[in-house]
């Protein structure tokens, strides 16, 4: 199979991740047989290191830079805003700023796992609202809200624990949602995949111009939010910030 480049230089690409995929092999990859920085390699017939990173789940802008050197580099010296769009259970509030300390998620490969809360800030504003004839609970409808989040922190499935904690799990979420709505609004509109996709990066190097990258949406996310009536809602918000 092959990605979508979004944009590239001498230095990085940028990539648009498709869902259900890991950045690289792990323990975890259960029977997996390809992986994004193994495809990215080979199409661009050069060796590359993940600079960002997103779970298998997610969807989105993530970058790939050329040499070992340059991951400490841009690590050291680029400023990268993230911005990502989630469709979530719920009518959100309008916006805000979640700042919650989590715990690193346990790492059964691991020998020492970490344990002290560590400082976790996101924010987000909700973009759209909706409700689906889905019925949860006592109700015969579920609300929905298309959020957009940008982070302050990068810790390991930040945003989908932080909306949980918000009590707006991301849908489509098997580790921090709830399994018998999901499975319901799979099959509603049609998809299999977590409802979370990284947007827009925006890439800002000393002396160049600030670079923003847009990362368009799949067809089952945009077929989602195309049956909501959020597209014109995503889109513009999307635009405003590029």
């Amino acid at each position: 199979m092959s990605v979508e480049i979004l944009y590239q230089n001498e230095r990085f690409a940028v990539v648009n991740k498709p869902p259900k995929m890991l950045v690289h092999k792990t323990e975890i990859a259960n029977g997996d047989t390809e992986f994004l920085l193994q495809t990215v390699r080979d199409q661009l017939g050069r060796k590359v290191w993940p600079l960002t990173r997103l779970d298998r789940g997610t969807s989105g802008a993530i970058i790939f830079v050329f040499s070992p050197e340059d991951v400490a580099f841009f690590n050291a010296n680029a400023s990268i805003e993230k911005f990502y769009f989630v469709v979530a259970r719920g009518f959100a509030p309008q916006e805000g700023t979640i700042d919650h300390a989590l715990r690193p998620p346990v790492d059964p490969y691991l020998r020492t796992q970490k344990t002290e809360p560590q400082a976790t800030v996101s924010h987000f504003k909700t973009i759209a609202f909706g409700e689906v004839p889905v019925p949860l609970g006592k109700y015969d409808k579920t609300r929905l809200s298309l959020i957009r989040l940008w982070l302050e922190t990068g810790r390991q499935h930040q945003i989908r624990r932080h909306l949980k904690w918000l009590a707006h799990p991301v849908i489509g979420d098997a580790t921090y949602g709830k399994g018998n709505l999901n499975r319901a609004l799979y099959e509603y509109f049609g998809i299999s995949r977590m409802l979370l996709h990284c947007a827009l990066l925006k890439i800002q190097l000393p002396g160049a111009a600030s670079l923003a990258v847009q990362a368009p949406l799949d067809d089952e996310f945009k077929n989602v939010l195309d049956r909501m009536g959020w597209l014109e809602n995503y889109k513009a918000d999307i635009d405003a910030l590029s």
